[in-house]
């Protein structure tokens, strides 16, 4: 069955549109999110940002999520995940008008990072039940479709509330209030959309059980344990959690170079530096795109795991070629190529775990998944800055990227036949 014939019918259901939807309009006030942090972290006149400074901020809004995406796993595990959708973006909503004020009253840093961190730690819920609550919408059959465009959409929607970001800016006379308060409004659209899901629809299954937050402690040790455990007996999903780990490692590294390229060494003012910025995130949201289009079929000719092994030789021979001259047309293409390495290796990966994994284990897969992709992340920043001069032009980061691209596409390569489903 083609690709087009799957969409058509994966959009004929009505529980996969709204769940889709959900996404779409959380995702978007995400993106709107993250630009109003960038422009006011990175790109503001008065601050002079370093590559020290990005994996200081990077670790301050993501590192915590080591803690959280286990209790979010526990309790996605036995709460009702619509419920998540619904109260997890009312409380957004909320905590984004409260950083808004922040911004507004030029309170102090801590203050800021810690309203954002409320904010993004909320996300962790959120992400996690949408992709856990997936295979409740649709079939077994059209699972791989509905990764590739589910997850993707929902980043395709993120960079282009990142570009509705730019706009709202330029015409709010460069106000990141005004920016965070339009992703407040998108969030609480997402939580009405989602009453429109029968509360029992999305999960968990009837093995899972109500359970009083006074528990959660006792329950999020056990049941990170009993997640292990699982995940432990499925190697198969494990070695693709390892490979998209180390994925998540490169794309790090190189959006600190990128954000350290755009801030100085291609613009001469900020305005300038954060439109270069965009334009990098739009051209890597094409790639995005591209990756759900061809995900599908290359999945059904090279196997789950033998198009990861494409995605990161590719990436492998590409990001130094491009990125070498350090120039901002070839280190757009070298965006380009990210984004459908990044998400065509991303797609692959979540249905290796969804079809890998029971769905009562499901919750606490996914936010380990999630943990292990934050850690890379803050990992891959704090290293950047260790390598990167204040301009960002780091020979050595790409030749260790490229490297680690390598290692990931020899090993999958390895393994690729030895593996069920592979």
């Amino acid at each position: 069955m083609s690709v087009a014939r799957d969409l058509r019918l994966l959009l004929r259901l009505r529980n996969f549109r709204r769940l889709l939807t959900v996404r779409l309009l959380s995702q978007s006030a995400d993106g709107v999110y993250q630009v109003a942090l960038a422009s006011y972290v990175v790109f503001s006149p008065e601050k002079q940002t370093s590559a020290a400074a990005i994996a200081s901020a990077m670790a301050v809004l993501l590192l915590p999520y080591s803690l959280i995406g286990p209790f979010a796993g526990v309790l996605l595990d036995r709460w009702p995940r619509r419920q998540v959708f619904l109260y997890g973006n009312l409380l957004r909503a909320s905590l984004a008008c409260c950083t808004a004020l922040l911004i507004l009253a030029a309170a102090s840093d801590w203050l800021f990072y810690a309203s954002a961190l409320c904010v993004t730690a909320v996300n962790r819920f959120v992400l996690a039940g949408l992709s856990a609550a997936l295979p409740r919408v649709v079939d077994a059959d059209r699972l791989v479709v509905a990764n590739s465009i589910s997850p993707t959409a929902g980043t395709l929607a993120a960079t282009a509330g990142g570009g509705l970001a730019f706009a709202v800016r330029l015409v709010a006379d460069g106000s990141d209030a005004a920016v965070v308060l339009l992703g407040a409004m998108l969030y609480l659209l997402s939580a009405l959309v989602s009453l429109s899901l029968p509360r029992a629809l999305l999960g968990p299954g009837p093995d899972g059980y109500p359970l009083r937050l006074r528990a959660a402690l006792t329950v999020t040790a056990r049941g990170l344990l009993a997640g292990l455990r699982h995940l432990a007996q499925r190697p198969y999903a494990a070695r693709a959690l390892a490979a998209m780990t180390v994925i998540r490692f490169c794309y790090g590294a190189l959006t600190v170079m990128v954000l350290m390229l755009a801030r100085y060494a291609w613009s001469e003012t900020e305005s300038e530096g954060l439109a270069l910025l965009g334009l990098a995130v739009g051209v890597s949201g094409a790639g995005f795109f591209i990756a759900a289009v061809l995900t599908p079929w290359a999945v059904g000719r090279l196997g789950r795991y033998g198009w990861i092994v494409a995605c990161a030789g590719s990436a492998a021979v590409l990001v130094p070629a491009l990125g070498l001259s350090f120039a901002a047309l070839p280190m757009l293409l070298a965006a380009f190529v990210l984004g459908v390495v990044t998400q065509g290796s991303k797609i692959a990966t979540d249905t290796i775990v969804q079809t890998s994994v029971d769905d009562s284990f499901r919750g606490r897969v996914f936010s380990l998944y999630d943990v292990l992709f934050n850690v890379a992340f803050v990992g891959a920043a704090g290293a950047a800055a260790l390598m990167l001069p204040p301009d960002g032009r780091s020979m050595a980061v790409l030749v260790v990227v490229a490297l680690l691209y390598a290692s990931v596409a020899t090993t999958m390569f390895r393994r690729r036949h030895t593996e069920a489903g592979g």
